[in-house]
């Protein structure tokens, strides 16, 4: 390969990158179809009240149908308070295209670019106010958004002036008010809170990796390869800068290469899908358990894992020739040859990353890249420092062992997942915590010289580094240990298996939602409750409509929790602000309680089966949830919480991870007074 072909490859590849990052982006931020609203007298107290929608280039909306089992089409609406009447039928400028449609098997209508709808009102009084509403759902090639709203307040005058668009009136300090200042700062949270974290610890993965046995020798020898080569240091320190780089494009573009055809071939839909299916199916979950093991074993020294050895040779091959490709198959090379210590780690991080938000994988493992990938071109801009570099030895070894232990602990977070999704019953948090508590107590014990493998150097004293990392392991041995008795250890909330599977708690009490939450259905007890529970006491439902029954029974708000088994945000807001005095007042007295789960994977009966507008038929509770939260809210990721009203609109904007007490209560207080004021 040519150096002018490979830097064709390379850029094409980076612009397909660049592409999804964009395309992502654009769906998340920009409104696809824009409405607005206007008025215009025609005279003799006759009016024209326009709607028209601007829509994006490659969208479409759909025509005012109607379509039996069909999509969804637009719907328009007029009403006025009585001081005017409309007059004639609604009138349609400009024509839909019309096609087949294979999945719906009938002819449909959208438009596209522009759609523009006529109704002329009669003024019978001074002045009148009409309301304006449409609900609409817009779709490309690969995806449709969920159906939207809008609605516009006009006013008109018989003297033929028109007071355009009004903003619906609504309670001082309710909805609009809250919807401008809560929801920002939560969305940002949702987002940044969440992504940062996974962002560091990313940085810190990649920078451990480092410290393998299969990875820190090589960065030496590489530096002074390229220093050494043709063109002198100047041009060394350009090919050192390079690999650095391909070492990031070989870790991070593969899995934005997936992610992208994905979304090309089916959509949203069918990247969420995937990665649903990963984070929280049983049998991804058990084999990552069982690699994790296996890599586990392998760092303890029980057998070495390798690549094919032809694939390295082939690699190694090419590494030698000249230019571009040849530094790029060098660094394939160390991705190769290092992939027995980095193959789980980089598992590890994939797998965290994979929630439901498509790019945050493509972030996680960028960040991940560029940490592992530093050093290389570091310490070939300042070959001083790798004097300061400490020799190869044992302790290498001991850093694989290290990573062996916290491999093993992180692999029963996958059996947990798979356990609490399908309700085995085979690893309650007590057990959890049992496990975690001798694995990290035998990390202790390494570190302080009591065990030893075949693999190990003779420790004849111990260092300070090693005693202070075991004072931290064996602290965090000590602070588990309460937890076997009940204690909620909120630092590790995310990462353990609920409370509720505890089979003892010292001084546990129970939180009543309400005196009768249990008369949501005939049976006396709420759907699905015999499985799934609230935290910290809290009774509510696990049924959407069996909770909005309820909900209008007592006259409350309902609190819509969507979250998940293998949630691990949803379990830390739970211990870090569900927990606090004040929010569990508001859930308890002002509100009933809706959990979702969406990644539940308890078969329901047929007569509850979701058939999905493409015609899949949906039969489990998690896959029903969460296409009901995709479809409703155009969410996919976990936690998400909503404030539903009397007539099943959002009270307030909703909000996603974040982990403020104050802020949720805001949130929750909001919600209550916008209830109230309607």
């Amino acid at each position: 390969m040519n150096m002018i072909r490979f830097s064709k490859i390379m850029r094409s590849l980076l612009v397909a990158c660049s592409i999804l990052t964009a395309a992502l982006s654009f769906a998340q931020e920009q409104p696809v179809v824009r409405w607005t609203a206007s008025a215009e007298s025609a005279g003799d107290n006759l009016y024209r009240v326009e709607l028209r929608a601007v829509i994006e280039p490659g969208w479409h909306v759909y025509d005012l149908g109607p379509y039996q089992d069909g999509p969804n089409p637009t719907v328009i609406a007029f009403k006025s308070d009585g001081g005017a009447v409309a007059e004639g039928d609604l009138q349609i400028f400009g024509t839909p295209v019309k096609i087949y449609d294979d999945i719906f098997e009938m002819e449909i209508g959208y438009f596209e670019k522009e759609a523009r709808f006529v109704q002329q009102f009669r003024l019978t009084a001074p002045e009148a106010t009409v309301t304006a509403a449409v609900e609409y759902m817009a779709c490309n090639d690969q995806t449709c958004l969920p159906p939207s709203e809008e609605e516009f307040v006009l006013q008109l005058k018989g003297d033929g002036a028109v007071v355009g668009e009004l903003p619906e009136e609504k309670p001082a300090g309710t909805e609009e008010s809250v919807a401008t200042e809560a929801p920002a700062a939560a969305k940002d949270a949702a987002g940044s809170k969440g992504l940062w974290a996974l962002l560091i610890e990313a940085v810190l993965w990649g920078f451990a990796a480092l410290l393998t046995p299969c990875v820190f020798p090589m960065v030496p020898m590489t530096v002074s390869y390229f220093l050494k080569g043709e063109g002198g240091p100047a041009m060394g320190r350009l090919r050192a800068a390079l690999y650095g780089i391909f070492i990031v494009a070989l870790y991070t573009l593969p899995i934005a290469a997936i992610i992208l055809i994905t979304r090309l071939i089916g959509g949203d839909a069918v990247t969420a899908d995937i990665f649903n299916w990963i984070a929280t199916h049983w049998l991804p979950n058990i084999i990552f358990f069982l690699v994790f093991m296996l890599f586990a074993a392998s760092f303890f020294g029980a057998f070495e894992i390798t690549m094919p050895s032809w694939m390295v040779n082939k690699s190694d091959e090419k590494a030698d020739s000249k230019g571009l490709s040849g530094i790029f198959f060098l660094a394939l090379t160390l991705v190769l040859v290092s992939f027995s210590c980095t193959g789980p780690i980089v598992g590890s991080v994939l797998i965290k990353s994979t929630s439901g938000e498509f790019w945050t994988p493509i972030i996680t493992m960028l960040a991940f890249s560029i940490a592992f990938a530093l050093p290389f071109t570091l310490f070939a801009l300042f070959p001083s420092m790798l004097k300061k570099l400490p020799k190869s030895g044992g302790w290498l070894n001991s850093v694989k062992v290290v990573i062996g232990f916290i491999e093993v602990a992180l692999g029963f977070k996958f059996l947990s997942v798979a356990d609490q999704t399908y309700h085995w019953g085979l690893l309650d948090r007590e057990i959890y915590l049992a496990v975690w508590i001798v694995v990290f107590t035998l990390m202790g014990l390494y570190l302080l010289g009591k065990i030893k493998f075949s693999h190990d150097s003779d420790l004849p004293y111990i260092g300070v580094g090693r005693l202070a990392l075991s004072i931290v392991v064996f602290s965090f041995v000590v602070y588990l240990i309460p937890g076997m008795w009940g204690a909620p250890l909120k630092g590790l909330s995310g990462y353990l298996p609920p409370l509720a599977t505890q089979d003892f708690v010292i001084g546990q009490t129970t939180v009543s939602a309400s005196p009768s939450a249990a008369d949501g259905n005939a049976a006396g007890r709420p759907r699905y409750a015999d499985f799934l529970h609230l935290p910290h006491g809290l009774e509510g439902f696990f049924d959407l409509k069996e909770a909005e029954a309820y909900a209008a029974k007592v006259d409350k708000p309902l609190f819509i929790d969507f979250t998940g088994h293998g949630c691990v945000n949803c379990r830390e807001m739970e211990a870090r602000v569900w927990s606090d005095p004040r929010v569990l007042q508001i859930l308890k007295n002002d509100y009933v309680i809706c959990a979702l789960y969406a990644d539940d994977k308890m078969v329901l009966p047929e007569s509850d089966w979701v058939t999905t507008d493409t015609g899949k038929v949906l039969k489990s509770l998690g896959k029903i949830n969460s296409y009901y939260a995709l479809k409703t809210y155009g969410v996919n990721a976990q936690p998400y919480y909503v404030l539903q009203g009397r007539d099943g609109k959002t009270l307030v904007e909703p909000r996603g991870y974040d982990l403020d007490v104050e802020n949720f209560i805001g949130f929750l207080e909001a919600g209550a007074a916008a209830y109230r004021a309607r």
